[in-house]
């Protein structure tokens, strides 16, 4: 009898560990199939059993989580869900997640290794971390003021502040609603559908991953160029420029939009935004030289974060003469982001020097103590510093006599450059209207924001898109509210 239950014992230990070596071989040899299985939603589950941590805009959650009650229990809510999308981006049970929902998912989701305590038990139970805050450095009144400014029309509007490269505001137009993706019902996939198939592209995220040909806004690189490669010693000296400018090797002539700019200094020539005396000094300063400047500037960059991927914005180094002289005017293969645009600016405020613009300030645990900060970032100088002194002159001529004046901010040191793109073939498209400028309140020892607004309004009549008119007064709402003058 004893030898029988000695056989039954064993048989039961062989059994035991078969289970467990089963056991082993489900979960640590096939694990990663399952997990990469369509059918098991073990992991989907585990995603959403927790809420989500939120995203931060001035120290207040503009993101939520609803409790549906069901398998995927938290559901993603946004607060104010058009005006801070391009912020945001949308967290969907469907369609995944974009923008600052996706560079910052480990830390909302809770799947960051560094908010767990004790990893080893989470890989054992497949639990999650609650998830973290992400805190924004958007200026909720600059965000409003651009969003309003725009309105109805298509744009986008990127704002930063000079000496940190903090953005203050990141606006496209037209927006939509990332509630809507949010869950997994068939009001979901509808919403999809229909905001994919929209002509206006509501999802595109205009003020960083669209370009645009920048136009006289491309000047101020220009201009920077010119000056730091001497081949302009005075602001008030004639720059020996024909009106009209037969483009280098063709016979093509380049004309102005005003009058005046034959021989024109650069101070009237930038005032007045001169095509022929700027085509001509981008051939004068060079391919190499003119390439140089922009990608100091940014351009040509790649690897731009904010820490989602920022398009990037071009200057063709593979040019002739004549395309040169239009690339100098912010025409033929030149062409920028809203943001980068906006970083132009905050060159000439700042002194020379570029900082790298970021758009997360600190992540933080549910409790509220700091994972991650900005922290300090370095510098990388675009031209001279002089040469930003003589920029930042020209540019403050522009909003006080000169084409910018819309831009003109009371109690307030307003720098500014209009630009009105062509586009299309044959240039038959509706012009953009673009405004770059800075500010310094008269209390500030230095500029506060700098900022970049794009418009391209297909309802317009052509002769009525500039820069100075239709892009300015948005430029200048977003100046106010930074500097708090609304």
């Amino acid at each position: 009898m004893t030898r029988h239950i000695r056989h039954a014992a064993l048989f039961c230990a062989l059994l035991l560990a078969a289970l467990l070596v089963n056991a082993a071989r489900v979960q640590v040899v096939r694990g990663p199939a399952h997990d990469a299985n369509p059918a098991n939603r073990r992991q989907d589950i585990a995603r959403y059993r927790e809420p989500r941590g939120d995203i931060l805009v001035g120290g207040r959650p503009v993101t939520g989580s609803r409790d549906t009650a069901e398998p995927l229990r938290h559901e993603r809510t946004y607060a104010e869900g058009p005006l801070y999308a391009p912020v945001t981006g949308f967290a969907s049970q469907l369609y995944g997640t974009s923008l600052l929902e996706r560079a910052e998912d480990g830390v909302l989701s809770g799947s960051d290794p560094v908010l767990t305590p004790f990893p080893l038990w989470n890989d054992l139970t497949r639990g999650r971390s609650p998830g973290g805050d992400v805190e924004t450095t958007i200026v909720p009144a600059a965000q409003r003021a651009a969003f309003k400014g725009l309105g109805s029309r298509k744009g986008a509007v990127a704002a930063v502040e000079p000496a940190t490269g903090r953005i203050l505001a990141l606006v496209s137009a037209p927006s939509y609603d990332p509630q809507e993706l949010s869950g997994n019902g068939a009001s979901v996939a509808r919403s999809w559908a229909r905001l994919n198939g929209d002509a206006d592209r509501p999802m595109l995220n205009r003020a960083v991953r669209q370009t645009y040909p920048p136009g006289s806004t491309f000047k101020v690189v220009t201009a920077a160029a010119a000056l730091d490669a001497g081949v302009i010693r005075n602001l008030d000296e004639p720059t020996r420029s024909p009106d009209p400018y037969t483009l280098p090797g063709t016979t093509t002539r380049l004309a102005n939009e005003t009058g005046g700019c034959r021989n024109a200094s650069l101070r009237d020539a930038f005032t007045w935004s001169c095509n022929t005396v700027f085509a001509k000094l981008g051939v004068d300063v060079g391919v190499r030289d003119m390439a140089a400047t922009a990608e100091a500037f940014g351009f040509n960059d790649g690897d731009l974060r904010i820490p989602f991927p920022v398009a990037r914005s071009t200057f063709d180094t593979s040019v002739d003469g004549a395309q040169l002289a239009l690339s100098s005017i912010g025409q033929y293969n030149t062409r920028a982001t809203p943001l980068q645009m906006a970083t132009v600016a905050a060159a000439v405020a700042n002194g020379g020097r570029v900082r790298a613009p970021y758009l997360v300030e600190r992540t933080t645990r549910p409790g509220g103590e700091t994972l991650r900060t900005a922290g300090s970032r370095p510098a990388r100088q675009a031209m001279h510093p002089a040469t930003a002194v003589r920029l930042r002159a020209l540019m403050r001529d522009v909003v006080e006599r000169g084409t910018g004046r819309n831009a003109a901010v009371r109690g307030a040191t307003v720098g500014g450059k209009t630009g009105t793109a062509q586009h299309g073939l044959g240039n038959a498209g509706t012009p953009y209207a673009w405004f770059v400028s800075w500010a310094r309140a008269d209390r500030d020892m230095e500029p506060k924001v700098a900022v970049a607004v794009v418009v391209e309004d297909g309802s317009a009549r052509r002769g009525d898109i500039t820069g100075g008119g239709v892009a300015a007064p948005v430029a200048r709402a977003v100046m106010e509210a930074v500097l708090g003058r609304t």
